[in-house]
């Protein structure tokens, strides 16, 4: 699983830690739906987790349509607008969990957070 943030939003520690926390229940979930023998040994493997960060929003949706071409969930987290940006504004987005060489294969070259 890689949770990508926007860091031309400049997000506070706290902030950007909620955001990735947010991208990955939602990717849990639907994990679980979508594929219980793929979850379970994700899990199993210590649920990896990676955070890293793009420039702008259009790095964001550039990966996310790599990632739907390759197969790879995806999901997108809005904020609610109470603190440190407007409401709607897309901060992360999250990627599978999938296979680690499919997602490397995408996020390699990022930075982390």
């Amino acid at each position: 699983m890689v949770l990508v943030l926007r860091g031309e939003l400049r997000l506070t520690a706290g902030k950007a830690a909620v955001q990735a926390a947010h991208a990955a229940v939602m990717l849990t979930l639907a994990a679980e739906k979508r594929d219980a023998s793929a979850f379970d040994a994700w899990q199993a493997g210590g649920q990896k987790k990676i955070a890293l960060v793009v420039p702008t929003l259009s790095d964001l949706e550039s990966l996310e349509r790599t990632a739907r071409g390759k197969k790879i969930p995806t999901v997108w987290v809005e904020d609610a607008g109470l603190t440190e940006v407007a409401p709607g504004t897309r901060t992360c987005l999250g990627l599978g969990p999938a296979p680690a060489s499919e997602v490397d294969a995408i996020t390699g070259e990022l930075p982390l957070l």
